[in-house]
């Protein structure tokens, strides 16, 4: 009994210094880089997100472990703890920033636009997970990790080129003034239902590596994820949002931002624990929270966008090592994978959307905007990687796609959309986003 009440009175350890002198070392570092990075890449024209996905690249292995191996060993140890918790940083700012998307999905428009977004959704998921598979059978026997499934490998290939990054299209939407647009809202919704079934592929290719194919955790899956989306829209949206509404006009709506917070992470907290994805739950969440007062959410966009964000575009850089694409087989390979990737990708959304009467540059800024594959995809490549599936040198070529898509979508969708008129509707739209409320009335509140 007394052993039981020490046990129990024990203090719980807190995290030893030298591990959070490390963290906040860390977090300087890569938010600096990503500050630094994100300033040039706007002074070229392009959106910041675009230099902030190469800081993970510059201070990881590849070039600063090259350049100066002690500085980067001391900034990033290899120690499983510390980049854990390095990675809940990150992963929070995308759970957040995907709910934040998701609250700008114009829900009237979608289900107007069911077939054009079904159409698109279709393409660009089937194009590149053919293209996926095709290419997962070919890679040489000698790039394969021992042991490792061909059908497995095909599969999860398939599942990382057919993803969109729900995060870094919306950051790119976000930066560019691109969430109003319809095309911006078509682009959203496809890469939601893409990223839906692409992470059932995933579950199940999981099960294939451990336990062999189970037809009940295929069942289980697309149960869990079709659930949500209903519980989502049906049960929570009704419920969350007059709650909200009243908040947001009373006097305590200084409030709104922290409890649409607190709705985003317990959403994706509710998803991670029936095995499926954070991210659907965050996305879910920013459609039950709906279209808010902007000036009231601006705090929570602030902290998510020009903080946690970039943070977590510079993390998914850190563990590659482009030393292995100096191999002849392997940089063929990337230079294969990658060309496979952009065209199966802009094809079939471009075709989808050609099918249902968009115009040529709508579908070639829907094609561009969906290409961006982002953290979506490491994260699968991780996946791969820890089940064996994955070689390093795979693992490598899927970041390289990562990355490059990522890179080239901003300048291609800007390209597009400048050739795309803008309708009333969106008009509409981005009044009600950037309308400020009354300089008096707020004065008198204060």
């Amino acid at each position: 009994m007394g052993t039981a009440l020490i046990v129990a009175s024990s203090p719980t350890p807190f995290i030893a210094p030298g591990a959070l002198t490390t963290l906040f070392t860390q977090v300087a570092v890569l938010l600096g880089a990503a500050i630094a990075f994100g300033w040039l890449a706007r002074r070229l024209g392009l959106p910041a997100v675009t230099g902030e996905l190469v800081v993970g690249i510059v201070l990881g292995p590849s070039i600063l472990g090259e350049i100066w191996p002690a500085l980067q060993h001391g900034l990033f140890p290899a120690d499983t703890h510390q980049q854990q918790l390095t990675d809940a940083i990150g992963q929070l700012g995308v759970v957040l920033l995907v709910g934040l998307a998701g609250a700008e999905l114009d829900l009237a428009f979608v289900r107007r636009q069911t077939r054009l977004v079904s159409g698109v959704g279709i393409g660009a998921f089937v194009f590149p997970l053919a293209a996926g598979v095709g290419a997962g059978i070919l890679l040489p026997t000698s790039m394969r990790a021992d042991g490792s499934s061909t059908v497995a490998l095909s599969l999860l290939l398939g599942a990382a080129l057919s993803v969109s990054a729900i995060p870094i299209i919306a950051k790119i939407l976000s930066e560019m003034g691109m969430l109003h647009r319809n095309v911006g809202q078509v682009i959203l919704a496809a890469a939601t239902t893409n990223d839906a079934v692409a992470w059932i592929l995933v579950s199940v290719t999981a099960s294939m590596a451990t336990v062999g194919v189970n037809t009940g955790d295929i069942a289980a899956a697309s149960i869990g994820t079709l659930g949500a989306f209903v519980v989502a829209i049906v049960i929570l949206r009704p419920a969350v949002q007059p709650l909200l509404r009243r908040l947001e006009e009373s006097s305590a709506a200084v409030y709104l931002a922290p409890v649409s917070a607190v709705v985003i992470v317990g959403c994706a907290a509710a998803t991670q624990a029936l095995g499926l994805e954070a991210i659907l739950g965050a996305f879910l969440a920013g459609i039950v929270i709906g279209p808010r007062k902007p000036w009231l959410m601006a705090p929570l966009n602030t902290v998510t966008l020009t903080i946690l964000v970039p943070i977590f575009l510079a993390t998914a850089g850190l563990r590659v090592d482009l030393s292995l694409l100096t191999e002849p087989v392997v940089a063929l390979a990337t230079v294969t994978v990658v060309a496979v990737a952009v065209v199966s990708k802009f094809a079939g959304a471009y075709l989808g959307a050609r099918m249902v009467r968009q115009t040529h540059w709508e579908a070639t800024a829907i094609g561009a905007g969906l290409n961006a594959r982002g953290a979506i995809e490491i994260v699968i490549a991780m996946v791969g990687l820890r089940l064996g599936i994955f070689s390093p040198s795979i693992f490598a070529i899927v970041v390289i796609v990562a990355i490059v898509t990522s890179v080239m979508a901003p300048p291609a969708l800007k390209y597009a959309m400048a050739r795309v008129t803008s309708t009333s509707e969106e008009q509409i739209r981005q009044e009600l986003r950037s309308h400020q409320p009354d300089p008096e009335a707020d004065g008198r509140r204060h």
